[in-house]
């Protein structure tokens, strides 16, 4: 698929079912250059009218191939004027298929440079944690999430949680070395032993257990 050529979209926008809107690829982008902290996977770009509700919706190309599943949207209302961000299908497939998966319960925003700076980080990048799920492995070693609503930078971020700085032996700098700690965790099972670097109260602390 190329920059230019004709796609449509099947989903559920709003809540309304089977809904099919048309239009273009009108960008490529490669890893971490549309929203910090999403998962370093590659994303088209595209005109097409995408609502909260076509998230996880094919988008086709006009033959019929399935080549993307809606991700997300960039916009100042939330609704479908502004841009829309598909994961390219060998992208999705990698992710869910080729490469093994592990939940680790948490959601996060990766701090690099002025966020790092701001929230004086000993290290040049870490991994805010915002919630953790119950009985995911990362409640399991204690984890901890956030509490406290902040606008920081432009960014919405919930503090007062962990940040992350190393796991499985493997420094978290960037989105690289995020994904290679994503790759590692995906290569353990039951009852292997795991230790993650975190930031708590200015202090450091290892955390370890096993996983679940």
């Amino acid at each position: 698929m190329a920059v230019g050529d004709r796609i449509f979209v099947v989903g559920a926008p709003l809540g309304v079912s089977h809904t099919l809107t048309v239009g273009y690829i009108s960008g490529r982008r490669k890893p971490g250059s549309t929203v910090s902290g999403m998962a370093p996977v590659e994303f088209f770009q595209t005109d097409a009218a995408i609502n909260q509700g076509n998230s996880g919706g094919p988008m086709f190309n006009m033959q019929g191939h399935v080549i993307g599943i809606v991700s997300h949207i960039i916009s100042k209302s939330g609704g479908f004027e502004g841009l829309g961000f598909v994961v390219t299908s060998n992208m999705a497939r990698r992710m869910l298929l080729d490469v093994p998966s592990f939940w680790t319960g948490i959601s996060a925003v990766l701090l690099t440079n002025n966020l790092a700076r701001l929230l004086n980080l000993p290290r040049p990048s870490g991994l805010l944690v915002q919630r953790v799920a119950e009985g995911s492995a990362a409640a399991a070693i204690g984890i901890r999430g956030g509490t406290a609503k902040a606008t920081i930078a432009g960014n919405d971020l919930i503090l007062g949680g962990d940040i992350i700085l190393e796991s499985v032996g493997i420094p978290m700098v960037d989105e690289a070395s995020r994904q290679r700690i994503r790759d590692a965790l995906g290569l353990l099972k039951p009852g292997d032993p795991i230790t993650v670097i975190v930031l708590r109260d200015g202090q450091l602390v290892e955390l370890s257990g096993r996983i679940p």
